[in-house]
């Protein structure tokens, strides 16, 4: 019997060393006698003692004392690192298709079976097969992940329409204290707002979330620089939270979400399986209340509770909440259109005319409109709109012609009049008479705005004589102030009275 364990050999070497007889060596190592003589004959034909076998390492041992078992292999090894980094370039790859691959450069090659061995042994040897263990701080991490399965179970009461409810999961790393909200979909506001619920559940907030790479959270996934959702980026500044995705491809870094998705798979979403909730504000008390019986169960592995072990550790060490709650917004980019208002939900938002052509991003809350320009600057700040006119417009944001077109189109007959004895008595009495000799008001708006402009032209003074000296002529308008305005040394005419004459009637009779 050959006996080829490097421990045993060396435990042999050493009791021999002692004294002890073989038969008392045997024993001890629990071999035969035989077996120890023939390990013992064979380290004096190789001259190999015992401080000199402590030395080597234990091929190095067994190639000496047989040297017939340790004989290199005869066929070239493949370069498994490239082998590996291959198989993981895609998953159409497979270990098969790279073993066929090398046969055809290596027609003699390994077999299939010594391939996938060798292949095998060195992922072993190379760490790419052992798991790290990560010890969780109390308060630092929570992992964030919607759940793979969905139940079939709100059900619309008026319509009687079945809606699929979708789980968002999230837990804590060190006490695995979860937290779990039914949504009618996995857009971005139900993910924002699964993170913002799960906060004022726990209390306080965690100094990192852990999110997969969804595209609710990374719009770019990246495991040295990803590319974060804006709202998502919002989110973790409004809470000072640190956001740190998992790796992609093949992560362990959320054993603990994907583990406690597991655990709730099986006691909370199979105990809700078959029953029918008719809102998802009644399935998400349902859910409160079955995880308050769950995480009072004692763990398995180790001592306390979820709850318990939350209380204690993770509590403590969590941030406070901020004093305003998180508000969730969608983002949106525009080019701005020569009209300078953006569109969002079908109501259009006024920016600065300057920015015509330009790209601009929208931040819509549930009560504001804000536009952000390339340089992260707020460059508009509306109420959002849910009803009533669809454009809604900041005089400031428009050109001097459109401001000055909007102001008169809003101005009423008092506003002139209030206007005109700004500059005097004579004037105020001209806009007074021009406004009466229409039937209809508004008509005579124009042309009261037209004789008010002349103040800017020539001045209020010149504007004051000029609509003084129409009156006298008994021609209160727009062309008769014009006309003494750029005729200012013309006398005045008077219009003489209308000689008697028996073709004349008396204006009595028109009445």
């Amino acid at each position: 019997m050959r006996c080829t364990e490097t421990m045993r050999i060396l435990e042999i070497m050493r009791l021999n060393k002692q004294g002890l007889t073989q038969a008392e060596i045997a024993t001890s190592v629990n071999c035969g006698r035989s077996t120890v003589g023939d390990i013992l004959r064979k380290c004096q034909e190789v001259n190999l003692d015992y401080a000199a076998a402590l030395t080597m390492t234990n091929e190095a041992i067994r190639a000496r004392l047989y040297p017939r078992m340790s004989k290199s292999p005869i066929k070239d090894e493949p370069d498994w690192k490239e082998v590996h980094k291959w198989l993981g370039g895609s998953k159409r790859r497979n270990l098969q298709y790279a073993w066929e691959e090398y046969l055809t450069s290596n027609p003699d090659g390994l077999s299939y079976s010594q391939y996938c061995r060798r292949y095998a042994k060195w992922r072993e040897s190379s760490g790419k097969m052992l798991t790290m263990v990560q010890e969780h701080e109390p308060g630092k991490v929570v992992y964030v992940d919607w759940a793979g399965d969905t139940l079939d179970c709100v059900v619309d009461p008026s319509t009687g329409e079945l809606f699929t409810a979708h789980f968002f999961v999230a837990a804590m790393g060190l006490s695995h204290y979860p937290y779990v909200e039914a949504f009618p979909d996995e857009t971005e506001p139900n993910w924002l707002a699964g993170h913002v619920h799960t906060f004022e559940h726990y209390g306080g907030v965690p100094k990192v979330a852990t999110p997969d790479n969804c595209k609710t959270a990374i719009t770019k996934p990246n495991y040295y620089d990803p590319k974060y959702n804006p709202s998502y980026w919002e989110l973790a500044k409004h809470y000072s939270i640190a956001v740190i995705p998992a790796r992609i491809k093949k992560p362990k870094d959320k054993s603990v979400v994907e583990g406690s998705i597991g655990w709730l798979e099986t006691w909370l979403l199979e105990w809700l399986c078959g029953q029918i909730f008719y809102s998802f504000e009644e399935l998400n008390r349902a859910i409160r209340m079955r995880l308050s019986e769950l995480v009072v169960r004692e763990f398995q592995k180790r001592s306390g509770s979820r709850e318990s072990v939350f209380n204690e550790l993770d509590k403590p060490a969590l941030s406070p909440l901020p004093t305003t709650r998180f508000e969730v917004a969608g983002y949106i980019i525009r080019k701005v259109p020569d009209n300078y208002h953006v569109e969002y939900d079908k109501f259009y938002y006024s920016v600065p005319y300057a920015l015509y052509k330009r790209n601009v991003t929208i931040r819509a809350t549930s009560t504001m409109i804000e536009v952000i320009n390339d340089d992260r600057e707020r460059v508009a700040l509306h109420q959002r709109r849910y009803m009533g006119r669809r454009y809604v417009t900041i005089p400031e944001h428009m050109p001097e012609n459109h401001r000055r077109h909007l102001e008169n189109s809003k101005r009423t007959g008092s506003d002139y009049l209030n206007w005109a004895a700004t500059i005097g008595v004579s004037t105020q009495e001209l806009i007074n008479r021009m406004l009466k000799n229409q039937e209809v008001e508004m008509t005579a708006y124009r042309g009261c705005m037209g004789v008010l402009q002349f103040a800017k032209k020539y001045s209020p003074k010149l504007l004051e004589e000029a609509c003084s000296k129409s009156l006298q002529t008994g021609s209160p308008c727009y062309a008769t102030v014009m006309h003494y305005l750029k005729n200012p040394q013309q006398e005045i005419r008077v219009a003489s009275p209308l000689p008697q004459h028996k073709n004349l009637r008396d204006p009595a009779e028109f009445a």
